[in-house]
Order: C-alpha cells, then sequence, then structure tokens
C-alpha cells in the first residue's frame, strides 16, 4: 500500500515536470475554459431574454417540479456543445503529451490538427456523454432524494467506466462504445495507479491552491475595512490566480491521464517519467 502511494506521488512530480518543460500546454485548458464561458453565455443570454420565468415557475409548480420537454433539448444542446469543446480541448492536450512521451517537441497546432483528425469520433463521443447526462437528469428529476442518489452513482460509475476514453479516441480512432469497452479494459490494469496518482496531483494541487484562498481572504478583509483599491487589487489577483489554477490542475490530470494510457497500453515508459516507478506501479518486470 505505501509504494503504492510512493508511486502515485513519483507519478504526479513526473507529471509536474513534463508540463514545466511544456508550459505552452496549458493553453488546451485555457482554450477550453474559454470557449465553455462562450457555450454557457450562447444559452444563458437567449433562455434569460426569450422564457417567461415566472410563468416557468409555475408551470414546474403545476407539474409536481418536473420540467416540461424543452427543457431537457436544451439541456441535451447545453451538455453537447460543453462535451464537445472539452473533449475537443483535451484530446489536442493528449496528443501533443503523447509527442513528448516519445521524444518529439509538441506545439499547440500539433494538438489541434490531431483534433481535427478526430472530429467524427469526439463529434459521436459528445452525443453519446450529452445523451448519458440528459438521462442522469430524468433520474435524479424522478424522485426527490432517491433520484439524486441513483443518479450521483451512475454518474461516478460512468465517468470510472470512461476514464480513458479521450486518449483512447486519439490513438485508437474508436466509435463511442469501442471506447468505453477499451477504456474499462486499461482501467482494470491501472485502476490503482490512476487512483493514488490522481490523489497526489490532488494534494499538490491543494498545496497551490492555500495561497489563492489566502488572498482571497485578505482581499475581502480590507473591503470591509474600507480599503477599496487594494482589497479590489488583490480580489483581482486572487480571481487570475484562481484561473490559473484550474488551468494547471486540469493540464496535470490530463498529461497524467495520456501517461497511464501509453503505459497501459504497450509497456512504453513515457519520457520524463522515471521506469522503475511505472513497472513497479504497474506490476511488469
Amino acid at each position: 500500500m505505501f509504494e503504492r502511494i510512493s508511486n502515485g506521488f513519483s507519478l504526479a512530480g513526473s507529471t509536474w515536470r513534463v508540463l514545466t518543460r511544456d508550459k505552452h500546454l496549458i493553453m488546451f485548458p485555457l482554450v477550453s475554459g474559454f470557449l465553455f464561458l462562450l457555450v454557457v453565455l450562447s444559452f444563458c443570454i437567449p433562455l434569460a431574454t426569450l422564457v417567461d420565468w415566472n410563468q416557468f415557475n409555475n408551470q414546474l409548480k403545476a407539474n409536481n417540479n418536473k420540467p416540461p420537454v424543452w427543457v431537457y433539448a436544451a439541456l441535451f444542446g447545453f451538455y453537447f456543445c460543453t462535451y464537445f469543446v472539452i473533449v475537443f480541448c483535451n484530446c489536442a492536450l493528449v496528443s501533443c503529451a503523447l509527442l513528448r512521451f516519445n521524444g518529439e517537441t509538441p506545439r499547440l497546432s500539433d494538438g489541434f490538427k490531431m483534433a481535427l483528425a478526430r472530429l467524427p469520433q469526439i463529434f459521436a463521443w459528445a452525443l453519446v456523454s450529452a445523451t448519458v447526462g440528459v438521462l442522469l437528469k430524468v433520474v435524479e428529476s424522478a424522485h426527490e432524494k432517491v433520484g439524486e442518489i441513483v443518479a450521483s452513482l451512475l454518474g461516478t460509475a460512468w465517468s470510472v467506466m470512461t476514464f480513458f476514453v479521450v486518449p483512447v479516441l486519439v490513438v485508437e480512432k474508436v466509435g463511442p462504445v469501442a471506447a468505453v469497452g477499451r477504456s474499462l479494459s486499461l482501467l482494470r490494469k491501472s485502476w490503482g495507479e490512476a487512483l493514488v496518482g490522481n490523489m497526489g496531483l490532488n494534494f499538490i494541487m491543494f498545496l497551490l491552491f492555500i495561497p489563492v484562498i489566502l488572498l482571497f481572504v485578505v482581499g475581502i478583509l480590507l473591503l470591509v475595512k474600507g480599503m477599496m483599491i487594494p482589497g479590489i487589487a488583490l480580489l483581482v489577483v486572487a480571481g487570475i490566480m484562481f484561473l490559473m489554477h484550474m488551468a494547471t490542475s486540469s493540464a496535470l490530470h490530463t498529461i497524467l491521464l495520456a501517461a497511464l494510457y501509453q503505459y497501459a497500453q504497450d509497456g512504453r515508459v513515457p519520457e520524463g517519467f522515471d521506469s522503475g516507478t511505472m513497472s513497479g506501479a504497474f506490476g511488469r518486470s
């Protein structure tokens, strides 16, 4: 157990070194976040201006809090657009990570070209993910408390089953059903390392998040004391640091995912990772 934990932190450290070597890879999560914001605005603005929310609330009360069909249609569209932009950018990042692991110097254009070459697979996966997301919402709304528990359990199971789907889409260029099956097969080899590796990354990111919290708290205290300019300045800095923290965390987890995939798939040790740690983690000689 202690060896697995040690391997997990070693994997996290290797992932961090890869990102510090190719700092431009953080652009993929930033682009993903920007596109996600555009998706949110493209749905929120029409809903805020075109829907009579007083009438909508009355309909909910009259229908035992069950939303009308058009809500699920809008939710499906939102989920599809969201999954599409996130998976597209993650595919681009995984492509660049795999290039680095094999001794090449990745460029942002390399990642986006690979993602564009996988548009049919990304499109199909976004459709499947959006469908699953809506079905989970239907289950959740069917019964308030029981539905929430069941939807949460099913959502967790789906997240686990699809852990390796993005690198599978990038490398193996298969459809959604085959990608889920392949993800499960790879997960059986590396579930422990995926767990402890992500735990190691989460611990590192938690430590890095402490200064952000402190800046935010100090900024609030300054505002309370009437020191508006320094308080606002600190909050702005804290906000920027929060966004960078989120982007860094996303990039690190995606790079670790690519490393675990490569080694589980064909036993090749990614460049920047220790061969002893990888072979020990996966039980290979």
